[in-house]
C-alpha cells in the first residue's frame, strides 16, 4: 500500500539529488525504498558518516573511507559489510540515498 507520495526535491536523470542540501532523513528513507533497501542502524551509520564527511570536506567520501568507518565500529571482518548494505554498489546506492550528487569520474561501484 502506497502512503502519500512525498514531495521530492530535484533529482537528476539517474535519481541523484542535484543539490545535496535538499537532503533529509525522510528523503533518504524514500530513496532507499526505491532501491528496495530497508534502512537498518548500519545503513544509517554509513549514511550519517557520509553526510558529516561531505559537510566537512564538500566532497563525497570515497568508498574506502566508509568501509574503514564501518570496520572501526564493527571490526575488521566487516570489510564487505558495505556491499551487503548496498548490494548494487556504494556509488549507485549509498551515494544516492545519502543525497550526494552523482559522482562524475568514478567507475567503481
Amino acid at each position: 500500500m502506497m502512503g502519500e507520495m512525498m514531495e521530492m526535491p530535484e533529482l537528476d536523470a539517474e535519481g541523484y539529488l542535484t543539490d545535496p542540501s535538499d537532503w533529509n532523513e525522510t528523503l533518504a528513507a524514500e530513496l532507499a525504498r526505491q532501491e528496495n533497501i530497508q534502512l537498518s542502524d548500519d545503513h544509517w551509520d554509513v549514511i550519517r558518516f557520509m553526510r558529516e564527511y561531505y559537510e566537512e570536506h564538500q566532497v563525497i567520501p570515497d568508498a574506502r573511507f566508509a568501509i574503514k568507518h564501518l570496520a572501526e565500529r564493527l571490526g575488521k571482518e566487516s570489510r564487505n559489510k558495505i556491499f551487503e548494505l548496498f548490494p548494487y554498489g556504494y556509488v549507485k546506492q549509498a551515494c544516492k540515498i545519502a543525497g550526494m550528487r552523482r559522482p562524475r569520474a568514478w567507475s567503481t561501484g
